[in-house]
């Protein structure tokens, strides 16, 4: 399906809070040893790479992000901050779009397609500057977590439109 939107080598680049949120939507989780077979055989892959924040203390999670690299994801990961508001509440915050970014623009020679899991508007300005170099540009994500400012810059496909392929 997607061999058909892209050319040479391809890089992959994945925001896991993006498909997180994607999942809660869809009902299903995304079988990531699937999503890997299903790339390989669509794309020819330069990389994939796997943007997530992390609690030290979290033994599952640590243990899925050991599992991830052994199926050959390369995984980026900022370890997980505790943000105070003023009246004492608080919210988990661990973003890592500079770090995906840097990794797309240093990176850009190497390969031809660049395939976003994410929807985020923040990156806009990075599909632009790649395109600008002549990079063919797909993001995936889900309807409802999916900008506008995106989808006008490139091709936009649902995930869920590849259940069949990478459901768990």
């Amino acid at each position: 399906m997607i061999k058909n939107f892209v050319k040479g080598k391809t890089a992959v680049f994945i925001d896991a809070s993006n498909i997180y949120f994607s999942q809660r939507e869809l009902n299903w989780q995304v079988d990531f040893v699937r999503l890997m077979k299903y790339l390989k055989k669509e794309v020819k892959i330069w990389h994939v790479f796997f943007y997530t924040a992390f609690d030290p203390n979290h033994k599952k999670q640590k243990k899925f992000i050991d599992f991830l690299k052994i199926v050959g994801y390369i995984v980026r990961t900022k370890k997980v901050k505790f943000i105070k508001s003023k009246n004492g509440t608080g919210f988990h915050k661990g973003n890592l779009d500079v770090e995906l970014t840097i990794d797309a623009i240093h990176n850009k020679k190497e390969f031809d397609s660049f395939l976003l899991f994410s929807g985020d508007s923040d990156f806009e300005a990075l599909v632009k500057y790649l395109k600008k170099y002549h990079k063919r540009c797909l993001i995936f994500s889900t309807k409802n977590h999916v900008s506008i400012e995106l989808i006008r810059q490139a091709k936009f496909i649902d995930i869920k439109k590849l259940k069949k392929f990478i459901c768990k």
